[in-house]
């Protein structure tokens, strides 16, 4: 995947962002806070999870589906996004 080598920094720290709010739900459970607040942790992994695969999906859709070199190469990076809306969709 060329657009993850391009902007792997980038990448590598939104996810890890994502780890530091997942230690943050750890130690809200471990000091027992309350629900509301360890719901609203969760909810902000989510929509930062959903915002980067979002990302990945678009760039994977320009760059190996539209920008494929050819026919065989559009297929399987098709099928490929096919499956990860599957599965992103079956998560919902």
């Amino acid at each position: 995947m060329a657009h993850t080598h391009h902007g792997k920094d980038k990448l590598l720290a939104r996810i890890r962002r994502l780890k530091g709010q997942m230690e943050a739900v750890e130690r809200a459970l471990e000091s027992e806070q309350p629900c509301g607040d360890v719901l609203q942790l969760l909810a902000s992994i989510r929509g930062a999870l959903s915002g980067l695969t979002v990302e990945l999906m678009q760039e994977h859709l320009t760059e190996h589906v539209v920008a494929a070199e050819n026919e065989a190469e559009r297929q399987v990076a098709a099928r490929e996004l096919s499956e990860a809306l599957r599965t992103y969709m079956r998560g919902e």
